[in-house]
């Protein structure tokens, strides 16, 4: 008769020495969350960090561009759907701190906000973190940033603030306890970096095979976004 899975599991915990009860161990383990080897590559004063994951970015075939303020937001992003010949059209992201930037300066850009079914040529989001060993986005999902948006458009524009870059992985999960509290995680955490692209078939790399085709990362010298108290009274975008 085939053992269950209980039974499996305790003759397991007996072999490696237990009575198949003791759980101690690896609840004192999930209690203390021990932190493995963090990589050097990561531990980077902020000038060095802010330019290694440019650079890795870059290398991923990612765009990077730096900005001064939020507040230049609209118009990087109007001079880049020009340059690209994109539709001057976006899908943001409904989070109060996008919407209250100054869109209104950019009369000839159309902004609608929510989800995306698949329509939509370019999409804004806001990254909760980069990290600066890999270039990578860390792109968390609520409902001010649906998920949608980091993978149906062909193009996606990413604002994230230099005060969220981070060295590496592991404190971009430390960051998320400390956001949400412990037990309790977003459905989704997507970690982005560079554009989708395959060589799957024939070994030719094609760009946007499973996502965007174009990822452009704004990166803003600020501690974060406006606070969403400073949100309070955006500045709608046009539907």
């Amino acid at each position: 008769m085939a053992e269950t899975r209980d039974v499996f599991l305790a003759r397991l915990r007996r072999s490696l020495g237990g009575d198949g009860r003791d759980t101690g161990a690896a609840e004192r383990r999930l209690a203390e969350r021990p932190r493995g080897p963090i990589p050097a590559r990561g531990q980077l004063a902020t000038p060095a960090r802010l330019d290694l994951f440019q650079n890795m970015a870059e290398e991923a075939s990612a765009t990077v561009v730096r900005l001064a303020a939020a507040a230049d937001i609209p118009a990087e992003i109007a001079r880049y759907l020009a340059q690209e010949n994109l539709p001057a059209e976006i899908r943001l992201a409904p989070d109060p701190r996008l919407a209250a930037l100054p869109w209104s300066d950019r009369p000839l850009l159309t902004v609608t906000a929510g989800i995306s079914e698949g329509h939509d040529a370019v999409s804004v989001t806001a990254a909760m973190a980069g990290v600066a060993e890999t270039g990578t986005l860390a792109l968390v999902s609520g409902p001010d940033t649906p998920t949608t948006l980091n993978l149906l458009p062909d193009t996606h524009i990413v604002v994230l603030a230099t005060g969220n870059v981070v060295g590496t992985y592991e404190e971009v999960w430390a960051r998320l306890r400390a956001r949400y509290g412990a037990g309790v995680m977003p459905r989704t955490l997507n970690f982005i970096t560079g554009p989708s692209r395959s060589a799957d078939i024939e070994q030719k790399l094609q760009m946007g095979a499973h996502g965007p085709r174009r990822l452009h990362i704004l990166l803003v010298d600020a501690d974060d976004l406006p606070s969403r108290d400073q949100a309070s009274q955006p500045a709608r975008p046009r539907a």
